[in-house]
């Protein structure tokens, strides 16, 4: 059976005093507070901002030491590449985490690539190369463009022991007039499963903007859904990680909570 990781993805902010922090809880002290309800954190700053050693030293101090974490690529490596340096850019990024390493708490480096990243043959060349680059340490990559949803791309993940992240999110095919759910593969090509919840507001996805695209609460009976993938993947893999991105109003916090009830239950009346 796998270890169960269930976090959000980032932490601070403001808006979820009230509905996930106390009130009166200073901003410097939210950390502390989440390491105290969740055992892994997504750490998505890394994506707007390259950290540095001390960044996640001060995480690891501020969080005890409870706290597992997931660090996002730096969008100089996933959306704003520039291949004359993007092995320098690497080098630094991991120089950045290599504290996260040695204490045993990086659970992996998320590679988010967006719906323009398309599975082409320059994009292909570039992905495979980056992986060779980043070999030595735990990866998964998310892929927004649904193209590269398929047994090829799969299996070239597994050779690279490269995991891949189970998004559920909106998918508006505006091309063809259809608006649903991205395609939901349960695959496994590492030891690690990665589910990440980005929500369900399929008006505000492309319009919307960093909070209003991830406004959305998902319901006890949409969250169960998930309840017998999870428990699949968690037979089947070393380390499951669940993240929910809806962060708008505290809703990732309060749906992380309700999926880790849920999946608890199903342990409890197992064991009746």
């Amino acid at each position: 059976m796998g270890e169960l990781l269930i976090g959000t993805s980032g932490y601070d902010y403001n808006e979820w005093k009230g509905g996930f922090y106390p009130e009166n809880l200073a901003k410097a002290k939210f950390l502390e507070y989440y390491a105290s309800q969740f055992n892994s954190l997504e750490l998505n700053g890394t994506y707007y901002r390259m950290p540095g050693p001390q960044q996640m030293h001060n995480m690891i101090d501020r969080s005890g030491g409870k706290v597992k974490f997931t660090v996002k690529a730096f969008s100089g490596l996933t959306h704003t590449i520039d291949e004359r340096i993007y092995r320098q850019v690497v080098l630094e990024f991991k120089k950045a985490i290599e504290p996260l390493f040695y204490r045993n708490l990086l659970l992996c480096v998320l590679f988010q690539f967006p719906e323009s990243f398309r599975y082409e043959k320059h994009e292909r060349i570039y992905l495979d190369s980056l992986l060779k680059e980043v070999s030595d340490i735990p990866v998964v990559v998310e892929m927004r463009n649904t193209k590269w949803q398929n047994d090829q791309v799969y299996n070239a993940l597994r050779q690279r022991k490269v995991g891949w992240c189970i998004a559920d999110s909106p998918l508006t095919m505006q091309d063809i007039g259809y608006t649903g759910h991205m395609k939901l593969d349960y695959v496994i090509t590492g030891d690690i499963a990665y589910l990440r919840f980005h929500g369900r507001n399929a008006e505000m996805w492309y319009k919307g903007d960093n909070v209003t695209r991830y406004d959305y609460l998902y319901s006890d009976a949409e969250l169960q859904m998930f309840v017998e993938p999870i428990k699949h993947l968690l037979q089947n893999t070393k380390i499951v990680q669940l993240f929910f991105n809806n962060h708008a109003k505290a809703q990732a916090a309060i749906n992380a909570r309700k999926i880790e009830m849920l999946l608890n239950n199903e342990k409890y009346a197992k064991s009746l």
